[in-house]
């Protein structure tokens, strides 16, 4: 779905301050009802890699170094590697080219847009840039920054909450310049299917634009691994061009603080945006590229993050669903739950903190309304499983006896 779109305005879509900002001023004042719980925030709580100290002592001395900006080639190699084997590309990777380090993904989903329409250069005031709605708030200040005109798609149940291909014209495609789409969603923890992933590159070729496609929840899943752009354009041909891919440690090894991330893909577009951030952006430390390089040589301690995630989704299941019907995504750690029976996601948002100590967030403050006043996110409100099992399965019980004693 895409509202009626009002005249072009910069930044339209970028929020005033980010949700939790927003939050904080929704809840000022307000005292929690029982011991406060926090289940906002997609900080990740579970342990780090035991290795992590030992792999930044041994590379101390890194510190004193400049890194290049297309990283160390070790790091390349590792990333490379991984994505070969975790999406069987059978070497496609271009190891010099087509894999580029990021201080966290956010950097890369934050200057992507400039870069993609500098590069593709369609002579546009103001190139279009789509995003899902509701969305990582670095997508709208990606916009933002590139001057394009944002265009909404709103994420809704009946297309697995990811943008409605079917929406899109000729003539709005013609004017794009990037298109984002996390698989994992976000907030949702839908997936999207190697189908929705080729007929999107066969857009993107055929209308001359760039996906930024954002899988930081690529390992967060229940039982089977979502499949990944890249994995969808081995079978297509032109290896991967138009194709930016965008992952982190963050969530896959609870690694956020370490802000190491990559982008892959399209060798093309990641040689010519290397040479742009060797004169804009900053380098990824060596120290913290060896750590990644460790992180994704190892899975033993991404299957033991996940399988802390699952049991906390075991506990969710069986105190929601009874009232909810089922309520555990294909991926990810949130949980996004329609509350529109109890009220509207600001509303639910201040009565669950007022009366049970639980602080969610209200799904309209991760969209951005519509021009006809709409929000998808308005009888939404998304809920994390981040902290430990016991703090989280008392924070569900509160959450379950409420709505079951209000419904």
């Amino acid at each position: 779905m895409i509202a009626s779109q009002r005249a072009y305005q910069r930044g339209a879509a970028l929020p005033s301050s980010n949700p939790f900002q927003r939050l904080a001023e929704l809840l000022a004042g307000e005292s929690p009802g029982l011991d406060p719980i926090i289940m906002t925030i997609g900080e990740p709580q579970h342990a780090i890699p035991d290795f992590t100290a030992e792999v930044l002592m041994e590379n101390m001395a890194d510190f004193r170094r400049y890194p290049p900006i297309a990283g160390s080639p070790e790091f390349r190699a590792t990333v490379a590697g991984w994505l070969d084997k975790r999406y069987q590309l059978d070497g496609m990777i271009d190891v010099d080219h087509g894999v580029l380090p990021l201080n966290g993904s956010r950097e890369g989903l934050s200057f992507g847009a400039i870069a993609a329409r500098d590069q593709l250069d369609k002579g546009l005031e103001h190139p279009a840039v789509i995003l899902p709605n509701p969305f990582y708030q670095t997508y709208a200040a990606a916009a933002h920054v590139a001057d394009g005109e944002s265009i909404l798609l709103d994420a809704v149940p009946g297309n697995n909450f990811l943008p409605d291909l079917d929406s899109l014209d000729p003539d709005l495609l013609a004017r794009t310049v990037a298109f984002y789409v996390a698989s994992p969603t976000n907030p949702e923890g839908f997936v999207a299917d190697i189908a929705y992933w080729q007929r999107l590159i066969t857009m993107a070729r055929k209308h001359r634009f760039f996906i930024f496609a954002d899988e930081c929840y690529s390992e967060i899943y229940r039982e089977v691994p979502p499949p990944g752009i890249l994995e969808a354009a081995k079978t297509m041909g032109n290896g991967f061009a138009n194709i930016i891919v965008l992952n982190s440690l963050s969530k896959r090894s609870n690694l956020a603080g370490l802000r190491c991330g990559f982008a892959a893909g399209d060798p093309d577009f990641l040689k010519k945006w290397s040479r742009f951030r060797g004169l804009a952006a900053p380098q990824v430390p060596l120290p913290a590229q060896a750590v990644a390089v460790r992180a994704y040589q190892d899975e033993a301690h991404v299957i033991e993050n996940r399988r802390l995630y699952n049991e906390k989704f075991e506990v969710a299941e069986r105190l929601l669903s009874p009232i909810l019907g089922k309520v555990t995504p294909e991926a990810g750690f949130f949980l996004w739950l329609d509350i529109e029976k109890w009220g509207d996601a600001v509303s639910v948002t201040k009565d669950l903190w007022r009366d049970i100590g639980v602080k969610v967030l209200p799904g309209s403050f991760l969209a951005s309304d519509q021009s006809d006043g709409s929000n998808p996110g308005r009888t939404y409100i998304r809920v994390g499983l981040v902290a430990p099992l016991e703090q989280t399965e008392i924070a569900l019980q509160r959450l379950a006896n409420w709505l079951g004693e209000k419904a």
